[in-house]
């Protein structure tokens, strides 16, 4: 969760320019009942494969498989809220329905067991660990699980 107003103008400033490199969909998280910006989430590392000429898939533009992530939420607005859940419907939903995709991806932290059941919650399998991933929000190097949602 980006800290401070530079953070944030950052942090979205690098969400659209993946936009316009075609590599994400990100999306402002918006609580209906008072308009107000309650977090963030995207559609990153969308995957287009090379299928053969002749194949039914040859040729499209809508990604084959994708992950969902770059997730944060106002702690103070959206606890025990479906808030996240709900995001997360509208996005598969739309993987899976709109663009045809075959598989949806997520990483979370290794540590972080709410998230982890969540995301069991919603379907995703338990794929494996990523070790020593990327940088934690406690500036260590976190161990991330891979979680995916097939069509």
């Amino acid at each position: 969760m980006p800290q401070g107003e530079a953070e944030a103008v950052k942090y979205v400033d690098t969400a659209l320019a993946w936009q316009t490199a075609e590599t994400a969909v990100p999306f402002a998280t918006v609580r209906i009942d008072d308009a107000t910006v309650i977090g963030s989430t995207r559609f990153w590392n969308l995957e287009r494969w090379a299928w053969p000429m002749g194949h039914p898939r040859h040729g499209r533009h809508e990604p084959d498989a994708c992950e969902i992530g770059y997730t944060w939420l106002s702690r103070t607005t959206t606890i025990r809220t479906a808030a996240n859940t709900e995001a997360k419907l509208l996005m598969l939903t739309h993987a899976f329905e709109t663009w045809q995709a075959l598989r949806v991806c997520f990483h979370t932290d290794a540590r972080n067991q709410r998230s982890r059941a969540a995301l069991e919650r919603i379907g995703g399998k338990f794929g494996g660990t990523l070790r020593a991933h990327r940088i934690a929000a406690d500036y260590t190097a976190r161990d991330s699980v891979r979680y995916s949602i097939v069509a």
